[in-house]
């Protein structure tokens, strides 16, 4: 067991906790409105860029490359890890929108709370926002996968992770509390999941 993942574990219960408190709102509040509408804004051409980053957060997407990457490195027990940790994302998502259920209408697609929001590819209107279970799948397997990794490339999974988180609130898919909150879901259980496999 390797104690030193569940860090990970302890940062994102911190994030996670932080984002739902936050969100207990009967708002959106103006400091993430303003974070939003700088992030939605930004140039056309990010599209583009951010796009292929974004698919990672796809269910079958991040689990088969987390899987590759298990096959890759040789580690089975990462496999295991990779697929515990996307049958959790979907747990974890329900259980923090349950948490969340009396703001659910309040954090709504920026399409729908958000006024003048951009909304990018097939991103829908409407809908539950919180928590982005997109940044949850990638943040708990690149958690996940991180330890197999060695030198600069044990970041690569974690700036994939941010590119997510951004790409999530540029294509006006989510809030940025939302997406806050799946960094932390995502950190919590890929450090556990990562702590015994690893």
């Amino acid at each position: 067991m390797n104690f030193g993942w569940l860090a990970f574990t302890g940062i994102g219960l911190a994030i996670a906790a932080a984002s739902i408190a936050a969100a207990r709102r009967s708002d959106i509040p103006g400091w993430e409105v303003r974070v939003f509408r700088a992030v939605n804004g930004l140039p056309e051409w990010l599209y583009w860029v951010l796009w292929l980053p974004m698919q990672l957060g796809n269910l079958v997407v991040g689990t088969l490359l987390g899987l590759v990457t298990a096959w890759a490195t040789g580690e089975v027990a990462v496999a295991v890890g990779v697929v515990l940790a996307a049958v959790l994302k979907l747990v974890t998502e329900r259980v923090l929108r349950h948490e969340m259920r009396d703001y659910l209408a309040v954090r709504e697609r920026p399409g729908t709370s958000q006024p003048g929001a951009i909304l990018r590819g097939d991103v829908p209107a409407r809908g539950p926002s919180f928590p982005s279970g997109h940044v949850i799948l990638v943040a708990a397997i690149g958690t996940v996968v991180a330890p197999t990794l060695s030198g600069t490339v044990v970041g690569g999974p974690f700036l994939l992770t941010l590119l997510v988180m951004l790409g999530r609130v540029y294509v006006g898919a989510h809030n940025p509390l939302d997406v806050t909150a799946g960094l932390g879901a995502g950190l919590l259980l890929g450090g556990v999941i990562a702590a015994f496999v690893g």
